[in-house]
């Protein structure tokens, strides 16, 4: 997968669309498994075939699912290249007819990753209360409107919020950075800075200090959950659940040395 530019920088547009969309969408579609082997492969509609719902449509075909491309225009079908031998329709993504010829009445998964936001939030509703299709994302680039609909049980990838929220993790990687937040907004999950004098320390003193709950510890590029004996240590980048409202002065606490605590 592509994520970088030709002239070597991030391209974070594209890579937060897609690697949102693929996050909420279940496991089980995003796991190869042998063709008669406890398999859950599944049809996949998906309405847009710009680079996000093109790149979307060639991997999961790639893990065995079956696809289905929705797109008004024709060419932009092109992007899905000779190897790919799923459906595509050319229509508009919240028109039923469109949706059934799509195979929606089968479909395990719904992604709606038009460039228009009316258009994918409608056609996710539609595809989830008129079809039934258990597991429905939608692209909103409106990040109010995205909250709204996240709220009403249709999850959502607000390009804007993820886009600048990865480019101040690069410039200013200090304080907290929400990763994710429940529906209701009030409890978030975040990447916290500590300072390098946490290091040595128990896990659990984090805790101890602040009203945070430690997730999990990203060590060396992988996840560890942390119990009683676990202990900081360089290089450790730290992820806790806290409520909102408490956010602002749980970065301030770990900013500051566990000897300033006392």
């Amino acid at each position: 997968m592509t994520t970088m530019s030709d002239t070597g920088y991030v391209d974070f547009d594209f890579f937060a669309d897609f690697q949102e969309l693929a996050s909420n969408l279940p496991r089980g579609l995003l796991i190869s498994k042998p063709r008669g082997v406890n398999s859950t492969f599944v049809h996949i509609v998906i309405m847009g075939c710009g680079r996000v719902g093109s790149t979307l449509a060639k991997d999961f075909q790639g893990l065995g699912h079956s696809v289905a491309v929705i797109d008004q225009d024709r060419e932009a079908f092109r992007r899905l290249g000779a190897d790919f031998n799923g459906l595509t329709v050319a229509g508009v993504g919240f028109d039923r007819d469109t949706l059934v010829e799509a195979g929606i009445e089968r479909a395990g998964a719904f992604a709606a990753v038009s460039n228009g936001d009316n258009s994918n939030i409608l056609a996710a509703r539609v595809a989830r209360e008129t079809y039934g299709v258990k597991t429905v994302v939608a692209r909103i680039y409106d990040p109010g409107r995205a909250e709204i609909y996240q709220r009403l049980g249709i999850p959502t990838v607000a390009t804007v919020l993820w886009t600048t929220d990865q480019i101040m993790r690069r410039i200013l990687p200090e304080g907290a950075r929400s990763e994710w937040q429940d529906a209701s907004g009030k409890v978030q999950l975040a990447q916290m800075h500590l300072n390098e004098d946490w290091f040595g320390h128990p896990a659990s003193l984090i805790e101890k200090n602040t009203s945070a709950r430690v997730a999990f510890i990203t060590r060396l590029g992988e996840g560890v959950i942390p119990d009683e004996h676990t202990v900081l240590q360089e290089g450790d980048v730290v992820h806790v659940l806290v409520l909102e409202t408490d956010l602002a002065a749980t970065a301030a606490s770990l900013a500051l040395s566990p000897g300033d605590h006392s």
